[in-house]
């Protein structure tokens, strides 16, 4: 069954190329972040905002999430689909955004 849920979370976050992490193009686990996470400030919503934030505040709860130590509902079982590249690829490419 977990093997399943990794498989899931690769196909619907994709792969990541660390060529996009420097172009305008999001990189393809970049993509599905803004399913949950907004965009834009919006009140009332527990999720929190990733857009141009700092990458290596990404990177840290994205490696808390991947190791447990972090808690979440869903992020720990993403998180674990990403290679380390891949984590700094989305990481540098949100944090570009404005």
């Amino acid at each position: 069954m977990r093997s399943a849920g990794v498989a899931i979370t690769a196909v619907m976050c994709g792969l990541v190329s660390v060529t996009h992490a420097a172009s305008s193009q999001a990189p393809a686990g970049a993509a599905a972040c803004s399913d949950c996470h907004p965009t834009s400030d919006q009140a009332g919503i527990p999720v929190p905002r990733l857009v141009g934030r700092n990458p290596a505040d990404i990177v840290a709860a994205m490696q808390g999430f991947r190791s447990g130590q972090r808690q979440g509902t869903i992020m720990d079982r993403i998180a674990k689909g990403f290679s380390d590249e891949e984590i700094r690829a989305i990481a540098d490419w949100l944090g570009a955004q404005r």
